[in-house]
């Protein structure tokens, strides 16, 4: 992993099928109820699923608002999505998965978030002070997912 690359990883175990959660990882509406340091999420052109459809995000977590263009890069349905914005924020790199796996009691969500920052050494310092408030925000978001999916 570079100096500046950040990743954030963390899963949560679900009391429902994958494919009872699959909507609220395609559908703008749910995933602006779970996903929320999202202000905006909207699908760009025609294509709504599959490899390569593109996506507008604003999102504002723990800096200025951020306006991102992304492709999905990975889409197997009822188990994983694959983002990765193609251009936006002043971020070298900024890759988002959320990945369902069934359990014997439901599904298990994985989220995880890469994020690489500019400026070599100074990106460096801003990404390990910002990697804890980064993993508190998606726990309260996992959380607030397995509420709307369990209700």
């Amino acid at each position: 992993m570079k100096g500046e690359e950040r990743k954030v990883q963390k899963s949560i175990d679900i009391v429902a099928s994958p494919q009872r959660i699959w909507p609220f990882l395609v559908e703008p509406e749910k995933i602006m109820q779970w996903c929320f340091t999202f202000t905006k999420f909207e699908y760009t052109g025609d294509q709504r699923e599959g490899v390569g459809t593109p996506i507008y995000i604003e999102e504002k977590a723990s800096g200025p608002l951020m306006m991102m263009y992304f492709k999905i890069a990975e889409w197997k349905e009822n188990e994983k999505i694959g983002l990765r914005m193609v251009s936006g924020a002043s971020l070298k790199t900024y890759e988002q998965s959320w990945s369902l796996e069934p359990t014997s009691s439901g599904s298990r969500f994985t989220f995880m978030e890469i994020v690489e920052l500019p400026w070599g050494v100074i990106g460096k310092l801003i990404g390990v002070f910002l990697e804890g408030g980064s993993a508190a925000t998606v726990d309260k978001m996992l959380v607030k997912l397995k509420g709307l999916v369990e209700e």
